[in-house]
Formats: C-alpha cells, structure tokens, sequence
C-alpha cells in the first residue's frame, strides 16, 4: 500500500465537538511527537494532520482562539515526522454547513461563500501551512458533508482548490461521502456520487466508512480513474477488510483515524488506534 496514513487531529469541527469548543484546550505537542515516532514504529509513510485553528496563521491572527498554538509548535510536529521519513499532509476542511460546522474554523470568513475574497484568503491559509508542513504530494480539503453548495457549485469549489494546488505541485484530496446515504447524509452522497462525474481525476477521492464494507464504491472509483484511499472504522476485522480489497482493486491508501483531540487523556487510545495498521505486503492488483 503506496500511502498508509494517520490522521492526526490538532484540532477538528463538528457537531461533537462545537460542544465542546468553549472547554477545548491547546494540543499537545508531546503526545503529537510521540504518535509521530509510533507511526514510523508501525510502518506509516504518511501524517495528515487536522490543523484549521490550531495554529496562529500570521496572516489571519482572528481566526486564533484560546486552544490556539504557536505555528512553530506544527514547525517542530511537521520537522520530526520528516525525519521519521513521514510525507505530512495539512488538513483543512472547506466543506460549507451549517449542520456539521466544518469550516467554522474559517469564522468570520466562512460567510463569504466562496466568492474571490473567500478564495484570496483560503489560498493565504494554505500558503502557510505549505511552507511550515512542506508536503511532498498530497493536501486534504475535507470537502465532507457539504449541506449549502449545489452540485455545480461543490464541484467549482473543488476544482478551485485542485487548480490552485495543482499549481503548487500538491494534489488535492478530498473525502467522498457516497457510503453513507442514510438521513439527513442522503444529500451528501447524492451530491458526492453526481460531483464523480465532473472532477478531475487527479483528485484523491477517500472513502469513509465505519460501520460497513462496501468494496463496490472502491470499485466504481477506479473504474471512474480515481486515486481512492479508504478510511475504515475502528473493528481490526473491518479494517482489514478494506486493506485487502484496496490491494486488490490498485486502491492506493489506507487512512486510520480516531476522532479525538490530540491530548494526554486520549494517549493510550490514539496510541492503540496507530497500531491498528494492517502489516501484510501489497499484492498485485487486479
């Protein structure tokens, strides 16, 4: 498997966590430090890492809020995870809804609504984390859950930010929420599985399931030309699963995460999740 990544989260917004965000406290640099060296044990090759308003961006210093860390704290996270031979990935999610707050991060901009400001200075929040992670291929945009946009505009989003990175020598990736259409998700995997049609292919699609297994999205992915990753659920069994099928359908990652804050009191627990990773060696694919 070409990319096997964690998903680290410095920070992160949704309707669990906006709950909790007036409690929430700064992350902590030593547990990320340690999670980073337990990857390299456990044979990772890559560290995406949910930023958003966990750092101080100098160019947007409202968007700090009182669980905010020096930039330089991410300089020191992203410095150790290249020395364990680790690709880092920055994460930020530019998903618009009102349900699920994902670019709440973003406030007061968020409200913009991707007219040319919104775009000035989301390519200033990127540009930042460009030069302070230096990733090597990838960034992630989240794009999930996206409740406000209508098709033609979630897929003008998207490539917005595949061009302005592809510019950047990065591609963009995104994750596709067509596995979950129960609710009030319905929509999202509507709008995801109508996006397929018109995105470029050299978006990384990621593929979050984690209550089933349903190797035919893998399958239609690639059939449709996509690099697709798959970020499974925490059942070991569930997880193998996927590996083994991405192996088999040329998939090209497997994304492990666990959705709590970087701090002392989840350690065990993030720990164990990082030891999760599937260590049979890659097979041909079909």
């Amino acid at each position: 498997m070409p990319v096997r990544a964690y998903l680290l989260h410095l920070t992160h917004y949704d309707p669990a966590w906006w709950k909790r965000k007036a409690r929430e406290r700064r992350f902590s640099l030593r547990l990320a430090l340690e999670a980073v060296d337990a990857m390299a044990a456990a044979g990772y090759t890559t560290l995406v890492v949910d930023c958003e308003d966990a750092v101080r961006y100098r160019s947007h210093p409202e968007l700090a809020r009182p669980y905010t860390a020096p930039m330089r704290d991410l300089a020191v996270l992203a410095r150790r995870a290249r020395q364990r031979g680790l690709d880092v990935v920055p994460k930020v999610n530019f998903s618009q809804s009102h349900w699920h707050f994902h670019n709440h991060w973003f406030r007061p901009h968020h409200l913009l609504f991707d007219n040319a400001e919104y775009w000035r200075r989301a390519l200033r929040i990127i540009d930042e984390l460009i030069r302070v992670c230096r990733p090597r291929r990838y960034f992630h945009v989240g794009m999930d859950e996206d409740h406000e946009r209508s098709t033609p505009q979630y897929v003008r989003a998207i490539r917005t930010l595949r061009d302005e990175l592809r510019r950047r020598g990065l591609k963009v990736v995104i994750w596709n929420d067509t596995a979950d259409a129960t609710g009030r998700r319905w929509v999202h995997a509507e709008k995801s599985l109508r996006a397929e049609a018109d995105l470029p292919r050299d978006v990384v699609q990621v593929l979050w399931d984690y209550d089933r297994f349903q190797p035919e999205i893998l399958r239609r992915l690639r059939r449709r030309g996509f690099e697709v990753w798959a970020a499974p659920g925490r059942d070991p069994a569930q997880i193998a699963l996927w590996h083994d099928e991405l192996r088999r359908v040329g998939g090209r990652g497997l994304l492990i995460t666990l959705w709590v804050p970087c701090r002392p009191r989840n350690r065990k627990r993030i720990l164990d999740r990082i030891r999760q990773l599937p260590t049979s060696p890659p097979a041909p694919a079909r």
